[in-house]
């Protein structure tokens, strides 16, 4: 990934969703040829050269100063997460490539000691990409119940949320207002672009993303990023039917995100996820008592 293009991509949208009227700019009825605002109108706001500023939307310039992308953050009217991504993009334009491949991604001790004291409720612990690093059984019965379990004990088995969301059928039944959640899927690894410019991975899943599903190649080059909040989802399991669940994740400090899934407490929502609990760990001891009844009716 350009991380110089990207970075000049980034501006160029943002900037095409101001109108003059947004930030109290008089255009005294003239004709536009651009959407949004011209880029001498941003640079005034931003305080600086438009030769300059035309520089950096052109991937022409990677010396931006921390001062200079608050300003155009501030001229953009960012929210906190488009601001740090807009400096992770310019941080991304001055870093060298180092040409060794990435450290591959694990779940340590401390993680998993999480997710055991979270006891039954369901946890997905999802990598920089989206890789599904580790999951308990109730996460994986509600985000994947056709998927095994222990696919993500390997790197070359391991499921992929974004894979999931946008080119797995039963994934995409699962939310009945699927364009959110795609959406915030995208605007996740559009942060994760902005984080990690050298990742090869990276940089294949958004290539194959964008050319086997048209919906994501849209999406990805509106350049939206995910801003922070407690997304909650409809959802229409095969086994319980709908719920309404929140999704909320919790980062680490490898940069992983750990997302626990909950429902009101009292709610039908409430009631179907403790159904689905429940036959993930109905399903799990069955074979065990049968192999119980089995060695005992033997051993008589």
């Amino acid at each position: 990934m350009n991380a110089k293009r990207q970075l000049g991509e980034f501006l160029y949208t943002r900037r095409a969703l101001l109108k003059p009227e947004d930030v109290g700019l008089t255009t005294f009825g003239d004709r536009r040829r651009v959407a949004g605002l011209r880029r001498e109108e941003l640079a005034l706001l931003a305080g600086v050269s438009s030769s300059y500023y035309a520089r950096l939307e052109q991937g022409q310039s990677s010396n931006a100063s921390a001062e200079v992308l608050d300003a155009l953050a501030a001229a953009l009217r960012l929210d906190e997460a488009e601001r740090r991504h807009l400096h992770d993009l310019a941080t991304g334009t001055r870093r060298r490539a180092r040409g060794r491949r990435t450290a591959p991604e694990r779940v340590t001790a401390a993680v998993r000691q999480l997710m055991a004291a979270l006891g039954e409720v369901p946890v997905v612990v999802l990598g920089r990409r989206g890789d599904v690093l580790a999951w308990n059984r109730p996460g994986n019965a509600l985000f994947a119940s056709h998927v095994s379990f222990t696919g993500p004990d390997l790197p070359e088995t391991r499921p992929n949320m974004a894979h999931m969301v946008f080119l797995d059928p039963h994934t995409r039944e699962l939310y009945v207002d699927w364009p959110e959640k795609a959406r915030a899927v995208v605007g996740t690894l559009r942060l994760a672009s902005g984080q990690h410019p050298d990742d090869p991975a990276l940089a294949a899943l958004i290539g194959e993303l964008s050319v086997k599903s048209p919906e994501f190649a849209r999406m990805w080059a509106d350049h939206r990023v995910k801003s922070g909040g407690e997304p909650v989802y409809e959802m229409r399991h095969p086994l319980v039917g709908a719920m309404r669940v929140t999704q909320q994740s919790l980062r680490t400090e490898l940069g992983q995100n750990v997302v626990v899934a909950t429902t009101e407490i009292g709610s039908p929502s409430h009631a179907a996820m403790t159904l689905l609990v429940h036959s993930t760990v109905t399903a799990r001891t069955a074979p065990s008592a049968q192999a119980e009844t089995v060695d005992t009716t033997t051993s008589q």
